[in-house]
């Protein structure tokens, strides 16, 4: 059977065409004043630049890619460094891990993912080293497709940047952006039910002041949704109603970290703190500020401490189980053997979360806090 020839110049057109008319269309949004009268108009803007760039993200999975990255998660949580080449990552993996990652004063030092290990507060926090990024990362430029795919199934994302260049802060927000990563952000609280017939129907629990019924529809119409019941459980904006729409958006927390404040100087140290308002101002280079940091990276992605009680003895105070806040009874009895819940007749719990000392519990939905002491009473 013959192949199917390829065109390569012609993909090479269609390609630049699509991005040149994305272009346009942000030239045309950032133009747009936001109005009652635009906001339809807004919507569909948007809702094009959104199906534009889908048509990019499927060539570009068509092509033959290098090898990727892939992360074996361990430990309570994992995190990732993410800066500019040399702007420090190796040298802090190094100093607040057990890592052995290569480090040296010239660019793209780190050729492959690098892991090492927190250990704070009884936590193991897994931390991975990955090769320094670009502007145009997101579109293929060094190896930022593998770096992003890579932070997709992260906890945690730092931002490292060097105290000398704060404007690669922007530069690699935007590039996390461009990838489908949203940084400090939760997931629309929407929901959405298509159906057969009678077109669109919007309900909210709150009134909307950022998207209107109309630009719903905008949106939904452009990705080919005719018929759907939407409810709003919050006020959203039209791109956030879009990466809702998209639904391959990953939602990772965030901190900035500042390295290299040994060289900067107090104005720029200032500059930096009014403009980017960074979690912390670190030097890997002369170990300051590195105990915060760890403290910073553990309250940032909210793990709770829960003390396990055997019956008729003491609680083991030494070795506590790494929950993540919010987490229930059941969440615990998970964490322990998948049949443990099914087994469980009740729990007593000592602390923050219990109205009195051992309180007992038959509800598995019961919200543990941090120093909380349980015991299972198994039926």
């Amino acid at each position: 059977m013959a192949h199917k020839h390829i065109d390569l110049e012609k993909v090479k057109s269609d390609r630049d065409k699509t991005s040149g008319r994305i272009k346009e269309l942000y030239e045309e949004l950032a133009k747009t004043k936001h109005n009652k009268r635009t906001e339809h108009h807004i919507g569909l803007i948007g809702a094009k630049i959104a199906k534009l760039k889908e048509k990019i993200e499927r060539r570009a999975k068509g092509k033959k890619e290098g090898d990727g990255y892939v992360i074996k998660r361990t430990g309570d949580a994992t995190v990732a460094l993410v800066g500019f080449p040399s702007v420090g990552k190796s040298s802090l993996l190094n100093k607040i891990t057990n890592a052995n990652s290569p480090v040296a004063s010239y660019d793209f030092t780190t050729l492959r993912l690098i892991p090492g290990l927190i250990n704070y507060n009884s936590a193991q926090i897994q931390l991975f080293d990955l090769p320094g990024i670009l502007e145009g990362a997101s579109e293929g430029r060094g190896r930022g497709k593998e770096v992003f795919s890579c932070l997709r199934n992260v906890d945690l994302i730092i931002i490292i940047i060097d105290a000398k260049k704060p404007e690669q802060y922007d530069v690699i927000k935007n590039e996390l952006y461009e990838s489908n990563i949203r940084l400090n952000e939760k997931r629309p609280a929407i929901t959405l039910m298509k159906k057969d017939r009678g077109g669109i129907s919007v309900r909210a629990h709150n009134k909307l002041k950022h998207i209107s019924a109309e630009e719903i529809r905008y949106v939904l119409n452009e990705f080919k949704i005719l018929n759907a019941d939407v409810i709003l459980k919050e006020d959203v904006t039209v791109e956030r109603f879009i990466d809702f729409v998209e639904s391959n958006k990953a939602y990772i927390p965030s901190i900035i970290v500042v390295n290299k404040i040994d060289i900067a100087s107090e104005s720029e140290i200032k500059n930096i703190n009014e403009k980017l308002k960074p979690d912390i101002f670190v030097s890997a280079e002369k170990s300051i500020n590195l105990e915060n940091l760890k403290k910073t990276i553990f309250n940032k992605l909210e793990l709770i401490r829960i003390y396990l009680k055997p019956l008729n003895q003491k609680s083991d105070m030494e070795k506590p189980l790494i929950m993540h806040k919010d987490s229930t009874i059941k969440d615990v009895c998970l964490k322990l053997h998948k049949d443990f819940a099914e087994k469980l007749k009740f729990a007593r719990v000592w602390g923050k979360s219990a109205k009195f000392e051992g309180q007992t519990f038959l509800s598995l939905e019961h919200v543990l806090e941090d120093g909380d002491i349980i015991e299972f009473h198994l039926k």
